[in-house]
């Protein structure tokens, strides 16, 4: 995913819930709807976290420096982590507690027509940034599922704004349920209902926020493609006749370390090999433009010794955990 992309789906996403949480406040004064009060807070927190999202991606950009030699690249996922903690405190925890309230203790709601019209007006506004975020996600999914692009993304922009779009407009089904009911039967009760399942999404999606960026903050290797291309680019078939083990890691987003131990033959030269590995990084930055950090170390192969040991996963060339990336 571009850069630009994610920026550009986040900005959109800001935009439509400043605006909806203004407006979802203001029917709230007038009815005293708790769906609209959860609503509004939930726009905020989505504001809060696009906010935070940006500041993280500004951030990363920085220069590598002598504290941080690899960058500052993983600060986009410390954002992201950020982001769904507020999705689920601020949002889903306070709606679950607000529903709660107003099924034991309802209120009539005054001025339905406030709640229906920004309802409606919210519906309108978080349909155009959802659109935005799904025109931006397809030019970064490829040919993975929604689900796949969700669980394999590198760069939590997109996969934030597409939940939390998601959840947003769930959310605006339930809460028109809850107020469209509260007004036909005339029991308060059915706003409650309508606001504790919002509560209830929002937490559901904090949740799997949590988990996704949790195990990029970890640290993951890169998707299966990019691992067969940077091993395939690795070996020349001269100088360099394989890939004994390696290891990735991205450093950010767009930023991938790679670290290997490849197999040259014992009567090269120290000069040829040292050009081979000049050649061999130069191929694998031209198959995987984000691989910038590359480390390869020679050995000459050897599969007895590589399945001597105690441990043979852990010996060189043996099948150790990651030795295909992952």
């Amino acid at each position: 995913m571009s850069t630009e992309g994610g920026t550009k789906a986040l900005v959109a996403a800001l935009s439509a819930n400043l605006a909806i949480a203004a407006a979802k406040f203001t029917a709230f004064g007038f009815t005293g709807s708790s769906s609209m009060l959860a609503e509004g807070v939930h726009s905020v927190a989505d504001s809060g976290n696009q906010v935070l999202l940006l500041i993280g991606g500004k951030r990363a950009r920085r220069a590598a420096d002598e504290e941080h030699p690899f960058g500052y690249g993983r600060e986009r996922y410390v954002y992201g982590f950020l982001v769904a903690i507020v999705l689920f405190s601020v949002g889903g925890l306070f709606a679950v507690y607000e529903g709660w309230h107003k099924i034991t203790h309802p209120e009539k709601l005054d001025a339905w027509g406030w709640a229906v019209g920004v309802l409606l007006f919210a519906i309108v506004m978080e349909g155009w940034s959802f659109r935005t975020a799904v025109q931006e996600s397809v030019k970064a999914k490829g040919s993975r599922s929604w689900t796949q692009f969700i669980r394999t993304a590198k760069a939590p922009e997109l996969p934030v704004v597409l939940l939390e779009d998601t959840g947003a407009l769930i959310g605006l089904v339930l809460a028109l349920f809850g107020v469209s009911l509260t007004v036909i039967t005339g029991d308060g009760v059915w706003d409650g209902v309508g606001t504790l399942c919002i509560g209830v999404l929002l937490v559901l999606i904090a949740v799997v926020l949590a988990l996704e960026t949790k195990s990029l903050l970890l640290g993951e290797s890169a998707d299966r493609d990019s691992v067969a291309r940077i091993r395939t680019a690795l070996v020349d078939g001269e100088t360099v006749t394989g890939v004994i083990h390696m290891r990735t890691l991205h450093l950010g987003p767009e930023e991938l370390l790679v670290a290997a131990k490849i197999a040259v033959n014992a009567e090269d030269s120290a000069a040829r090999v040292a050009r081979a590995i000049d050649a061999a990084e130069e191929r694998v930055r031209h198959a995987v433009p984000i691989a910038r950090a590359i480390y390869l170390e020679p050995d000459v192969y050897s599969a007895e010794k590589a399945a001597a040991g105690e441990d043979p996963a852990a010996t060189p060339g043996g099948p150790g955990p990651g030795a295909d990336g992952h």
